[in-house]
């Protein structure tokens, strides 16, 4: 038995003293080899010298190697408490990994001090904010550093595997120690990771040492020993509130906005109508409760006053209601009052019959919003859905008189120029069978000779209020779409214009879809031509179109 370079023994091959081959092999993971001692010894000393030597190989005289089910440990004496663990060794992978580690840094120091990365960052245009999408452009299209970069992770694969290999092997050493291996994992460093660093030296580089760009807030976190290192940061440019362009004076604010924005000391803000005020008055402050007392009131301040026309009929006078009837209630503004439009809250007859008379009043009526054709009229659902019906109070018993009033408040209030009645009667009786209230035209009647009752209207009011209007003024903003008196004061008559329409159509009567009342409004209160009108609201829905967070509502055709 001689001492060899692999290991404490080995045993000499008789044949050829000269070559030696080992028998034992001592590794650091405490793996040992047999090669053939048991054929050497005598059978007496075979188990107990086997033991021996495994001990002396594994656990350096210090203490007894026990092994279980694969698993083998030394038992320590007492004067080597720490035999298992080869503190030596452990060590000397702990200095392999940390060297490892500083050159895993140094390959990332020297690609991001290359040239070609060097090179990318000096390319970046500093005229507007890049965020890391708009560096991995760059990036893209950057062949030299796409090459480098692939360098880098040739280099970082190979150190990569070295490291995890020396991890393994630190484990399995540390595994019966009483401490923790000591070693840090190499980070992993993405592309965005490199886009994010090119932002840092274009942002944050003021100092000698970069900070770190962080684009949530669009703010540097600079080195606690330099903590100016920020530089100027370009605005952002983009669609909705974002810039159109920088300013080209100060980088860090907006030069323009996009469409729907105003810009504002750098910042664009949404772009909103100035007020109506000087072109159309929608405001009223009258609440349904004061409008049903002053209803009950019959107040003058509420009534606008209107003239009617029939041909059918005159007020205060009696006439046979057999046949329909037909009144109207017209304001003819353009002629008398141009400068007002005029919304209607309520709508009062009050009718008269004769003493026992069966006949029962039915009104239809149509309301025309700004004038025109009586085709131009749309129809009041009375009771239909939540819409208010009439509401009969009693004036004079002996007279057998009625207020007939339909209050559509706040909720229904709507714009009038004319209101169109139609009344007609029915004959209202009690069905004997089953005892409930049945009605009959008059015509309908086995007699028409029976005299039926006579009826008289007394009087036919609209309860609303009256509006500034100014046509001259709303003309000169439709003609700002084509002939602008600023820059931007094209966008501010779309804004007012699109503000009126929407409010005027607000109004509209109830149904699937909203009636155009802005339409009409153009054709008849500022008498412009159908092609006119199209062209107008052609241009508002495109404009509208490009507004943000904007949805163009659909709404019905009224007025031709």
């Amino acid at each position: 038995v001689t001492e060899t370079r692999t290991g404490p023994l080995g045993c000499s091959n008789y044949d050829n003293l000269d070559s030696v081959s080992s028998v034992l092999v001592q590794s650091p993971e405490n793996k040992v080899q047999l090669q053939g001692l048991q054929t050497v010894l005598p059978s007496y000393l075979r188990e107990r010298f086997v033991a021996a030597a495994l001990s002396y190989i594994a656990c350096g005289s210090a203490g007894e190697l026990l092994c279980r089910r694969s698993d083998c440990r030394c038992q320590c004496q007492p004067a080597f408490p720490r035999c298992n663990c080869p503190e030596a060794d452990i060590q000397a992978l702990e200095s392999s990994l940390a060297q490892l580690g500083r050159a895993w840094e140094s390959h990332h120091s020297q690609f991001e001090e290359s040239e070609e990365f060097q090179a990318l960052v000096k390319r970046l245009p500093t005229d507007r904010f890049l965020n890391r999408t708009a560096i991995s452009h760059f990036w893209a299209m950057d062949l030299d550093v796409q090459h480098r970069y692939q360098q880098l992770g040739t280099s970082l694969k190979l150190l990569s595997r070295k490291t995890y290999r020396l991890i393994r092997r630190l484990f399995n050493l540390s595994k019966r120690c009483h401490r923790q291996p000591r070693f840090k994992l190499p980070k992993e460093r993405s592309l965005p990771f490199w886009w994010s660093r090119a932002q840092s030296l274009l942002y944050c580089s003021e100092t000698t040492v970069p900070g770190t760009f962080l684009e949530e807030s669009h703010s540097c976190t600079c080195p606690s020993e330099q903590p100016s290192c920020q530089g100027s940061i370009p605005c952002a440019l983009g669609e909705g509130p974002a810039c159109a362009s920088c300013d080209q004076d100060n980088s860090t604010r907006c030069g323009t906005c996009n469409h729907g924005y105003v810009l504002t000391q750098g910042f664009c803000r949404p772009e909103v109508a100035d007020s109506l005020e000087h072109y159309l008055g929608l405001e009223t402050d009258l609440q349904d409760l004061e409008l049903k007392y002053l209803l009950q009131k019959r107040d003058s301040r509420i009534e606008v006053h209107s003239i009617f026309i029939s041909n059918d009929m005159r007020l205060g006078s009696w006439f046979d209601p057999s046949w329909r009837k037909r009144m109207l209630l017209t304001l003819k503004s353009n002629k008398y009052k141009p400068g007002l439009v005029h919304v209607m809250l309520a709508l009062s007859l009050q009718i008269c019959l004769t003493k026992n008379s069966t006949l029962e009043p039915v009104m239809a009526i149509y309301v025309n919003p700004f004038g025109g054709s009586h085709s131009e009229s749309w129809f009041m659902p009375v009771n239909e859905g939540s819409f208010p019906d009439w509401e009969r109070t009693t004036v004079d018993a002996s007279a057998q008189c009625q207020n007939w009033t339909i209050t559509l408040g706040n909720k229904w209030k709507t714009f009038f120029e004319t209101v169109h009645v139609y009344l007609r009667s029915r004959i209202k009786s009690l069905d004997d069978s089953s005892n409930e209230t049945i009605y009959y035209e008059p015509l309908e009647m086995s007699d028409p000779s029976k005299n039926l009752g006579y009826m008289k209207i007394n009087s036919l009011q609209v309860f609303g209020y009256s509006l500034p209007f100014e046509p001259d003024a709303i003309r000169d903003l439709i003609l700002q779409l084509d002939y602008p008196y600023t820059q931007g004061s094209q966008d501010s008559a779309m804004l007012q214009l699109l503000e009126i329409r929407d409010r005027v159509n607000r109004l509209s009567p109830p149904g699937k879809v909203r009636l155009d009342l802005f339409t009409c409004l153009l054709r008849h209160r500022l008498k412009l031509a159908n092609n006119e009108v199209a062209r107008i609201q052609s241009s508002l829905r495109a404009f509208n179109s490009k507004l943000p967070n904007t949805l163009e509502q659909e709404t019905g055709k009224l007025c031709s």
